[in-house]
């Protein structure tokens, strides 16, 4: 399980890197992985301390530091 969320984390991070600040589910749409996926790796990158989160109105976007 937690080589399933390492691999993830660097999906979203090359993701993020490619294309900039998205959504949380323009993510979750154009990676591929599950909703569950995401979110545990977006806690891997935040632990990490490679991650933005901001909240803008009710839409959660992530963007790398």
């Amino acid at each position: 399980m937690i080589e399933a969320i390492g691999e993830a984390a660097g999906k979203i991070w090359h993701f993020l890197d490619a294309h900039g600040e998205a959504s949380v589910n323009k993510v979750t749409t154009e990676t591929g992985l599950s909703k569950n996926d995401v979110q545990r790796a977006i806690g891997w990158l935040a632990k990490e301390d490679k991650l933005n989160i901001e909240m803008n109105g009710r839409v959660e976007t992530l963007s790398l530091k």
